[in-house]
């Protein structure tokens, strides 16, 4: 394996809108669609389709969206072997609206992913030591999102964490044993509680969390580009402009697309300059997993802009 996901999966439930309801009033929408999401099998999805070996440990419910996350994931080629069913319990959901400007507001229900545990992590330790990343999220307990920290600390495996939804509970002392921390603007300004309004600060934001012995902070800023702060030095990755129609999952995308380019190289530069062209060319199209391209179309699109 070159990739385990260790966190989420959920259904999306997606309703087009032209304006939100008030309190009280009911509106006709657009459109609808019911599509696969979660952030953990967002980006395993994401690495998966431009050809990484992946893994995904993730719980589903019994309710008639377990098989589809199962067979969605099988259907990209990710190892499902810890994908397990939790009796009782339903599949994570998760309530998407999406506007006319492609702006997304997100609910999730997590459902089974609330029952995924560090014993999880254990119990697939011997495939996990396969893998050359470990990438995590914060859509299950936090428990186990520290276990798999220790665990890729104890194998040599680098990790990604990406703190979304951010959580103040959020425990530094792993944050800072994790390889790569990768916020968008919005969590940093959560987890730093520093305005983010401008580039620089956003730089400043950062660098308080590599003060604090981050090693490494990437920072999804949507159209604004990516900006990578170490105690060294800081770079930044201008966006793509696109005709953006939806831009949920976007930040996934840029994730599974990163972890495949950083495997595979070892060239962080290089794999945020991939994966803000793979996340770019994702907000062109509906809905999540759906939207991401395929390697080839990410090759044909960073050929145009040379």
């Amino acid at each position: 394996m070159d990739i385990a996901v260790i966190g989420s999966n959920m259904v999306d439930l997606i309703s087009y809108i032209d304006k939100m309801p008030k309190e009280g009033e009911t509106l006709e929408a657009p459109d609808f669609e019911i599509g696969c999401g979660g952030k953990g099998c967002n980006q395993a999805v994401a690495a998966a389709k431009l050809g990484s070996d992946v893994m995904m440990v993730t719980k589903v419910g019994d309710d008639l969206f377990a098989d589809n996350t199962i067979n969605n994931l099988e259907k990209y080629g990710i190892d499902t072997e810890y994908t397990v069913k939790v009796p009782g319990t339903s599949s994570g959901v998760a309530p998407i609206f999406v506007d006319p400007d492609s702006k997304n507001r997100i609910l999730i229900i997590k459902g089974a992913n609330k029952h995924l545990s560090p014993q999880d992590v254990d119990g697939a330790a011997e495939k996990l030591k396969q893998c050359g990343l470990i990438v995590l999220q914060l859509e299950v307990p936090l428990p186990t999102v520290y276990r798999a920290i220790e665990f890729g600390n104890e194998q040599g495996i680098p990790v990604i964490l990406n703190p979304a939804p951010a959580s103040k509970e959020l425990d530094f002392e792993y944050v800072c044993k994790s390889d790569f921390f990768i916020p968008n603007e919005s969590e940093l300004e959560i987890l730093t509680d520093l305005p983010v309004e401008t580039d620089e600060q956003i730089r400043s934001a950062a660098m308080t969390l590599v003060e604090r012995g981050v090693k490494n902070v990437i920072v999804t800023m949507g159209s604004r580009g990516v900006m990578w702060v170490t105690k060294d030095d800081v770079q930044t990755v201008s966006s793509h402009k696109v005709d953006a129609i939806d831009t949920t999952g976007a930040g996934d995308a840029f994730i599974g697309c990163f972890s495949h380019y950083y495997v595979k190289t070892g060239d962080v530069l290089e794999a945020m300059k991939k994966a803000t062209a793979f996340a770019a060319l994702s907000v062109t199209k509906r809905g999540t997993q759906t939207s991401y391209p395929e390697l080839e179309e990410v090759e044909e699109f960073l050929k145009e802009r040379v």
